[in-house]
């Protein structure tokens, strides 16, 4: 299996890491520590020290209670980074965002993934964005609009949930033009989700591998708060160790993109579960 971008071809023989880079003043764990391009391409050339294999850059927190960001100022924030990021490191670069305009100036700057947490609910001309310029396109499962996808009721089966949602997201972005390689599925851990449905999305990852065999899924659990909540509510910066546990778990169960903040904890993790789990 591999994954194909707008720049290259991404083996899956191994996990892939894909570290992030928020360039925003109020994302929940790291929040305008790297809102100028100099500190972002610092933290850059760390995560690929680190072993990082994508950046994925955000310029809007979708933590619960954050605000909508303009377009214009959404691409003010990202387009400076990736366009410096461009000239001065081959690795690929991803641009977290749902919307369609921010996402072609991202392009244009030198993204060649598109990284949509709405799964093309919120606009749907991303799918022409992706399929225009041949980007890796990642369709997350969330549900409700951006306002409310934190406090959606919970759904009777999650499972389902997520499975039905991938396959009405892959087929808008099928019908678009894009190809089954650039497609990379995500099963939105802590978006509209319950405790125990994060839990379960996890231990049973296996069967949504088994049943989309054909994508590759990405997992983010990366300091999230139930990881917070399993370990008795501790804060976003004493979540490492849960967050490398569920990391573990979702390698062993056939993650292929693991997206992270700790990235060379991440990598090691990675490396280790694989090289296991191809004796088993």
């Amino acid at each position: 299996m591999h994954w194909k971008t707008s720049r290259r071809i991404l083996s899956l023989e191994h996990p892939l890491v894909m570290g992030i880079l928020n360039v925003t003043p109020d994302s929940f764990s790291d929040g305008g520590k790297f809102s100028t391009v100099d500190a972002a391409l610092k933290r850059i050339e760390e995560m690929i020290v680190e072993g990082a294999d994508i950046i994925d850059i955000g310029g809007e927190s979708t933590r619960p209670g954050s605000n909508r960001v303009p377009e214009h100022d959404e691409i003010g924030r990202v387009v400076p980074v990736i366009e410096a990021f461009a000239k001065r490191f081959d690795i690929a670069i991803s641009i977290d965002t749902s919307k369609s305009l921010v996402a072609e100036a991202a392009v244009d700057a030198g993204a060649e993934i598109v990284n949509d947490i709405s799964g093309l609910r919120w606009d749907a001309d991303i799918a022409k964005v992706a399929a225009k310029h041949g980007t890796g396109l990642v369709l997350m499962h969330s549900r409700g609009e951006f306002e409310t996808m934190h406090s959606q009721p919970p759904v009777d089966d999650i499972m389902a949930e997520v499975a039905g949602d991938f396959h009405r997201a892959a087929s808008i972005a099928k019908a678009a033009g894009i190809g089954d390689q650039q497609i990379a599925l995500d099963i939105g851990i802590g978006f509209g989700k319950t405790f125990e449905q994060n839990l379960e999305l996890l231990a049973k990852l296996d069967k949504l591998v088994g049943e989309f065999e054909s994508y590759p899924i990405l997992v983010g659990t990366s300091r999230k708060s139930f990881i917070g909540k399993t370990l008795g509510d501790v804060p976003a910066d004493r979540r490492l160790a849960g967050s490398l546990a569920s990391v573990a778990i979702a390698v062993w169960n056939g993650a292929k993109i693991i997206r992270a903040h700790d990235v060379k904890e991440t990598v090691d993790v990675v490396k280790t579960v694989a090289a296991i789990r191809g004796q088993s």
